[in-house]
């Protein structure tokens, strides 16, 4: 069974209330959600996820399959899961915040994910505010549950391990990645009844 359930990760880089849109080689349109979690190197949902990694690439490469998962963990482009020391910021050259000293795993659909409120029980799809109401909640360094589904891909982009996000559940809140808006509160005095722009009638009172 490729599919598992990761519980109490953090959530990174999620794309669930609206998916991203990016261009393909024939010029039509590829719609994803996606999100990453981020798991302590001892979590025992990542101990999990890559015994399933063995029995798939077993399934799919069989006396292969060894040689196969060597190549695929030697280019970070063709597995859905690594250190978190690889996820490099472009700008500062420094591991994404939250990432240092832990582990990845990056699931992606291709149409929206199941969301399950806190009972248990999955949202309506049909109920788009009440998804978007839920996705809303889901932000980058709060906990989430969530089940993924592990898949070999071999195709003419070659060999790699994906995982497709199937349903997200917000656990709890956490830490907000990045600095967040500054506080410039201070910077500002009182500010008093404005007077009426020239030219216009008051409609505060009588005249």
């Amino acid at each position: 069974m490729s599919l598992i359930m990761i519980s109490n990760v953090v959530l990174s880089f999620p794309h669930l209330i609206e998916p991203q849109v990016q261009k393909k080689d024939d010029g039509t349109e590829r719609r994803t959600w996606s999100a990453d979690f981020i798991l302590d190197q001892t979590h025992p949902g990542y101990a999990q996820f890559m015994q399933q990694v063995a029995v798939i690439a077993q399934e799919k490469w069989k006396e292969h399959a060894n040689q196969v998962l060597q190549f695929i963990s030697n280019d970070r482009k063709m597995r859905c899961y690594g250190s978190g020391a690889e996820k490099i910021n472009k700008k500062t050259f420094q591991p994404y915040d939250g990432y240092v000293g832990k582990v990845y795993i990056t699931a992606i659909s291709d149409k929206p994910p199941q969301v399950i409120q806190a009972d248990g029980t999955p949202v309506d799809a049909t109920n788009t505010m009440a998804y978007q109401m839920l996705t809303r909640k889901m932000y980058g360094g709060c906990h989430v549950n969530a089940a993924v589904k592990i898949w070999g891909q071999e195709n003419k982009h070659g060999r790699g391990i994906r995982s497709d996000l199937i349903a997200i559940q917000f656990a709890a809140d956490g830490t907000p990645f990045g600095e967040g808006a500054p506080d410039v509160s201070g910077l500002f005095g009182s500010v008093g009844a404005a007077p009426a722009a020239p030219g216009f009638p008051s409609f505060l009172g009588p005249q």
